[in-house]
């Protein structure tokens, strides 16, 4: 089957994949773009699966500040070399990122960075709750760790969902890691809000 070179460029633009790959990935799917989305995306995944262990040192420290200057966020996000660091797809991610923690107000960067009594407060207050209580022990354990999930989205960025799309912050930074080529890590951010918490 001949691949058409505007299909390779739709696929580019829709995936950021190189050219070559694109093209394998079309003549794979018989020329399918959904197809061949799919297999770009799991390549990419096992490609940033491949790169999660690599050192992320160098990146960039971001500042968002919302309209009318009420509200701000400033954010560390990793790249394993300054070349990335200063490219427009890797600051324009750091700067969606930024956005994410001002909307969304995360507490964490991840499940991971949750501290364990924080975590062990939340798990017992879910256990407590009357509704949660009156079930049978292997039934509580099962809704706790549901609503635990359901917290995780609230309150840690990369769990949370990214804009109003189906995926979630790590799938956007994964998928990063697939077209950029370098581990890319959210080190930490500060989210500020004037009069919060005083």
């Amino acid at each position: 089957m001949e691949i058409t070179a505007a299909a390779v460029k739709e696929l580019r633009e829709r995936t950021g994949a190189g050219f070559m790959d694109c093209k394998r990935a079309l003549e794979e799917a018989g020329g399918d773009i959904d197809k061949a989305i799919a297999a770009l995306r799991e390549k990419g995944l096992a490609a940033a699966a491949k790169k999660a262990g690599r050192d992320a040192r160098e990146g960039l420290v971001s500042s968002y500040i919302h309209a009318g200057g009420r509200l701000g966020v400033l954010i560390e996000v990793n790249c394993e070399t300054d070349f990335v660091a200063r490219t427009d797809e890797f600051q324009a991610l750091v700067r969606s990122l930024a956005m994410q923690v001002a909307g969304l107000a995360p507490l964490y960067v991840d499940i991971d960075t949750i501290p364990a009594d924080v975590l062990d407060a939340k798990k017992a207050e879910l256990a407590a709750d009357e509704s949660t209580a009156s079930k049978p022990e292997a039934v509580r354990e099962k809704i706790v760790e549901g609503q635990l999930k359901k917290w995780y989205r609230e309150v840690c960025l990369l769990e949370q969902p990214y804009r109003d799309e189906e995926r979630s912050v790590r799938d956007l930074v994964t998928e990063k890691i697939a077209t950029i080529g370098e581990n890319i890590r959210v080190r930490r951010f500060t989210r500020f809000a004037l009069g919060e918490e005083l």
